[in-house]
């Protein structure tokens, strides 16, 4: 039998583990999303979390341009 630990985190979490100098590009509301690891933070590579990163971004951009 195979346990899933699913893990919600900040994305914020992720850019400081991953990338941290990306920081200063993102804003809070994009920092502040909550994001849902199917197997953790633990686990997670770097091309994973970029991409978490990238469809995150273009989540808040695409909000944005429906208001």
């Amino acid at each position: 039998m195979i346990v899933v630990e699913m893990e919600t985190v900040k994305l914020a979490q992720i850019v400081m583990k991953w990338f941290p100098d990306m920081l200063p590009f993102l804003n809070q509301k994009e920092l502040d999303s909550m994001i849902i690891l199917r197997d953790g933070l633990t686990i997670l590579e770097p091309e994973d979390a970029m991409e978490i990163i990238q469809f995150s971004i273009c989540e808040h951009q695409n909000s944005a341009f429906l208001h």
